[in-house]
């Protein structure tokens, strides 16, 4: 096993992607069922690949000058099906450390054996990051059980990273196919970033319908970040336009949610918002150094 160390050289990027998911392994495993992967292509309108794999992602960002942290979401226990190995997407990042950065994912609801494989994603293989999604994986953040899971992040140093607002797996099926929206409100991950002032917690995408209180948080706590992933910056709430260029734009981070939504698309789009020109280097990768420990 090689473990992975980062070898990105930041003055050749202009981006770092704080959101892609690799949807596919190697070996042909999806992460999502067929009828959940159908539905989140719906809801964003397509993609040019659904299922890129390490490689495919790699080719994709370093072709583009970019860089991309990329996760697959645990949800062993929820969904009743295994999930993509972060081990082998950790040691396949190894392979492609010039552009890829990996984080892990691990099931909350398994207790100590969540805790025990969170360390040994950060000790043995190096990843540099943990990506959680409240909603699918059918956790509330606040729960007293998970504490000792962002106790042992924090003491491991490694930035979290939770789904926030609006969920489209899982959008448009009878009952959102059990998916639970509210366990995505930010004001939950207020508790845990005000109980542990150690670990750094970055909220992903616009919260919409919660996005003043998402403001409001990272204002307020200096260990709190925002991704701006999920959705085109043209339907940014306009709340959220005026913050990320203004008081919080060394705090928000550059995200697409890639394969939903392309870099390219994504780029162009933010663009034309008005965000002053010298706030573009924080948001696009300044900030996304910083919060990963790249610099």
């Amino acid at each position: 096993m090689t473990r992975y160390q980062p070898e990105i050289d930041l003055d050749a990027i202009s981006a770092i992607d704080m959101h892609v998911h690799i949807e596919q392994d190697d070996h042909g495993h999806l992460s999502l069922d067929p009828m959940l992967m159908d539905a989140s292509e719906a809801y964003f309108k397509g993609s040019d690949n659904r299922t890129p794999t390490v490689g495919d992602i790699a080719a994709r960002y370093r072709a583009s000058g970019m860089a991309a942290v990329v996760f697959t979401v645990d949800a062993t226990t929820a969904l009743g099906r295994p999930a993509i190995s972060s081990e082998e997407i950790a040691t396949r990042a190894a392979d492609e450390a010039d552009v890829v950065i990996p984080f892990g994912s691990v099931d909350p609801r398994q207790g100590e054996r969540a805790i025990d494989r969170a360390r040994s994603l950060v000790q043995d293989y190096g990843v540099r990051g943990f990506k959680f999604h409240p909603s699918l994986q059918a956790f509330d953040p606040t729960d007293p059980a998970l504490q000792p899971l962002w106790s042992a992040l924090q003491d491991l140093g490694v930035p979290a990273l939770f789904h926030t607002g609006q969920n489209g797996i899982g959008a448009g099926l009878p009952g959102g196919r059990g998916i639970k929206l509210r366990y995505s409100n930010p004001l939950l991950l207020d508790d845990v970033a005000a109980d542990f002032p150690g670990l750094t917690v970055i909220m992903a995408h616009p919260s919409v319908p919660w996005q003043v209180e998402a403001i409001s948080i990272t204002t307020h706590k200096s260990n709190v970040f925002i991704d701006l992933s999920g959705w085109r910056p043209k339907y940014f709430p306009p709340e959220l336009i005026r913050a990320a260029g203004g008081m919080l734009h060394r705090k928000v981070l550059f995200g697409t949610d890639y394969p939903l939504i392309s870099p390219e698309r994504w780029l162009a789009d933010f663009a034309e918002l008005g965000i002053k020109p010298e706030r573009h280097e924080y948001i696009l990768k300044s900030n996304a150094v910083e919060v990963l420990g790249l610099g």
